[in-house]
């Protein structure tokens, strides 16, 4: 591990203060990922700001949103009775992620940037376009279960890991971050990228900028609501596929509105804004549900280990929207 200094900051302003300038200068939540990262030497950070200080609280709004401060822990977020009653979907998606350890230590800011875990990005003998731009990508003839099957590109086949991320996708939800220029909001839908030619340039993080509050909006239906992980064993493994949903039928059995979003396929947590448009003002069915996996996977493109998770993740997004509805596959 290389050299590295290490200051504590008490604030937003405090943390990016410390950092300005720097661009060797990496935000310390939890560590459970960043930590693993220099430990292997993917990160080299010249300072840590430890940023644990900032607000954890998990405030609901009078409109029924809830804020929710980026040093808030995986596990208080998932056992908040106001998350657990409006969203359960996002409780059970953090539940679903890393171990009780794990989750005690990592925050809600933390759990947003963490990196993907493709074994050739961990690997410093391997070619990787995220690591170490314009070296190749040896993950596309390699061992590739875990990959992309959605928005990949010759550069990056990469996953995003956060099963956290896919519920606050499928909620809308707005990250607030701070930096040198002010404060500024973005949905949590853009702020990660697709890959692209620069792979290695994942979020549209500006130099220094800070999360430090993630804000879900009121959805009223999302009491109906639940997140599914397909993995490898029942505890401990990233997804292969995930699929978080919420629905709002109308009296004849109609889809009036849907959420849904995918995990494990994309680069980001990719909304699946093909299927919620097929859905909506159709019968909630088998039938409706297969055509709107058909339309969201249309695009998706497997390699030589990952191919089987299109048919995976189609039968998973039919089998969540039955649970929900109780007109299960």
């Amino acid at each position: 591990m290389n050299p590295f200094t290490y200051e504590r900051a008490s604030d937003a302003s405090a943390a990016i203060e410390l950092a300005k300038g720097n661009a060797a200068a990496r935000y310390l939540g939890g560590g459970t990922n960043l930590v693993d990262l220099m430990r292997e030497t993917v990160e080299r950070p010249e300072m840590l700001v430890d940023v644990t200080g900032l607000p954890r609280g998990i405030e609901p709004r009078s409109d029924g949103g809830v804020l929710i401060g980026s040093a808030a822990t995986n596990t208080a977020l998932a056992a908040d009775g106001h998350v657990r009653r409006h969203y359960p979907l996002l409780a059970r998606a953090i539940l679903a992620g890393a171990s009780a350890q794990i989750r005690n230590m990592a925050t809600v800011g933390g759990n947003i940037l963490q990196r993907t875990r493709c074994r050739y990005f961990y690997d410093n003998a391997a070619a990787c376009n995220k690591r170490q731009p314009g070296s190749g990508c040896d993950a596309r003839d390699g061992f590739n279960r875990y990959h992309a099957i959605l928005g990949a590109s010759p550069a990056c086949v990469a996953t995003h890991p956060s099963d956290m991320c896919v519920a606050l996708a499928a909620l809308d939800a707005t990250v607030h971050l701070e930096g040198p220029a002010g404060p500024r909001s973005i949905p949590l839908i853009d702020l990660h990228r697709l890959p692209g030619d620069r792979p290695d340039i994942e979020t549209e993080l500006k130099p220094g900028e800070l999360i430090t509050a993630v804000e879900i909006p009121p959805l009223p239906f999302a009491r109906r609501s639940t997140y599914r992980k397909v993995r490898d064993r029942a505890s401990y493994a990233f997804a292969l596929v995930s699929v978080a949903a919420a629905i709002d039928l109308d009296n004849d059995g109609t889809v009036r509105d849907v959420r849904l979003a995918l995990g494990g396929v994309a680069h980001k947590p990719w909304r699946a804004s093909a299927a919620e448009a097929a859905l909506k003002g159709r019968p909630a069915n088998p039938e409706s549900f297969r055509a709107a996996a058909e339309a969201e996977l249309a695009a998706a493109t497997g390699l030589r280990d990952n191919a089987f998770k299109i048919e995976l993740a189609k039968r998973t997004i039919v089998a969540v929207l039955g649970e929900l509805t109780g007109d299960d596959a």
